[in-house]
């Protein structure tokens, strides 16, 4: 493949699909209901959650489809008419793809998968390379939903995690963990555009995009920063804003009005609320079942944020003993700012996502 390249400054293997398995998860709700997926990455589980009665409704226990106890679940993207989800599992190097009544209905091998993020415009789904991988190739997963073909393709920077689509699809933005570097990727017209981003190493954990698609966000786990990029044009991104957060900002959501943007801080066991207007903090989310957050999604309402926590620490909860704490979900009323429910779910709970913005509701992609 040949690949037209451009280097900027922001100043202001193909696979075949797995074999099938069978499904081992509860019966599914109605169809109407709005769900929300959750991956536990040390629970080797997927839990389904109806995000009206806010409860869980499924849970998919992967090793019962034969994946290892230590499959690593790490994130997970929903196609925006809600038909199929897909979830990456880092150490088994698989993107699995099941259906609403969550069967598994196809498998893709991919070196230490991490972040996931559904093009609707064009059947694709990318895929990043984890936090965990030492040293992966430098390059991102181009998968065809219809029939989970993959393709590779190079970034040319090391450990490509931060994922998100461009307003209209077509395009992709990523970033590098160990290089303050980001490309935008058209797979369709094989172009890449690299981009250098000024400051300390930042180590891009998540991008957002507002739902006018004029904005994306970023926030940086080593510098602490959130940074703040104008994409009126999607392929050349301009660096706005920088501003100071601290606590490990995590993977941020937007509000469906886009005027504001929360950010969980991973370090902090809160959420930073952030007007983006003016790009100001304008408020703090503390409470019971806050610990280490990690994923984000918002109702389609923007009424209740919700938000997954790792809580490897064990500061929510008790465990038995020789057992995990818990993953957490809590669910959180946005007009208030308070926790309203706390949902356990199998330990370690990660990425997140529910219908996207084209699709309903809005989602994260952790």
């Amino acid at each position: 493949m040949s690949w037209r390249l451009r280097i900027g400054c922001l100043l202001g293997a193909a696979l075949i699909a797995a074999p099938v398995a069978a499904s081992a998860a509860a019966e599914p709700p109605a169809a109407a209901s709005d769900l929300l997926y959750v991956t536990s990455q040390s629970g080797a589980a997927v839990s389904v959650i109806d995000m009206q009665a806010q409860e869980i409704v499924a849970t998919v226990d992967l090793t019962e489809l034969g994946f290892s106890p230590n499959c690593k679940a790490h994130d997970v993207a929903v196609e925006p008419d809600g038909s199929h989800y897909y979830v990456s599992l880092i150490a088994d190097w698989r993107v699995l793809k099941f259906d609403r009544d969550n069967h598994l209905v196809g498998q893709v091998e991919f070196e230490t998968p991490g972040l996931l993020a559904i093009d609707p415009s064009g059947d694709v789904l990318y895929v990043g390379r984890s936090m965990a991988a030492v040293n992966p190739p430098q390059r991102i997963g181009v998968i065809q939903l219809s029939d989970m073909g993959i393709e590779e393709v190079d970034v040319f920077f090391p450990r490509p995690h931060a994922l998100a689509v461009a307003p209209g699809g077509g395009l992709v933005y990523t970033a590098s963990l160990v290089e303050n570097r980001m490309a935008t990727v058209n797979p369709a017209q094989d172009d890449l555009e690299l981009f250098d981003v000024p400051g300390d190493t930042h180590t891009f954990v998540q991008f957002a995009v507002s739902p006018d698609g004029e904005t994306l966000v970023a926030g940086g786990q080593i510098s602490g920063q959130i940074l703040v990029f104008d994409i009126s044009d999607p392929r050349a991104p301009t660096l706005t804003k920088t501003f100071e957060l601290g606590g490990q900002p995590w993977h941020p959501v937007f509000a469906p009005d886009g005027s504001i943007v929360y950010f969980p801080q991973r370090t902090r066991n809160s959420v930073a609320v952030i007007d983006a207007r003016s790009w100001e903090l304008v408020g703090s989310i503390e409470g019971d079942g806050l610990a280490e957050p990690h994923g984000s999604a918002i109702s389609a309402d923007g009424r209740w944020l919700w938000v997954s926590g790792e809580n490897t620490k064990g500061t929510y909860g008790k465990a038995a003993e020789g057992e995990m704490p818990p993953g957490t979900v809590v669910v959180i009323d946005t007009a208030t700012r308070q926790v309203v429910k706390v949902i356990e779910v199998p330990a370690y709970a990660a990425g997140m996502a529910t219908r996207s913005v084209q699709g309903r509701s809005s989602a994260d992609a952790s």
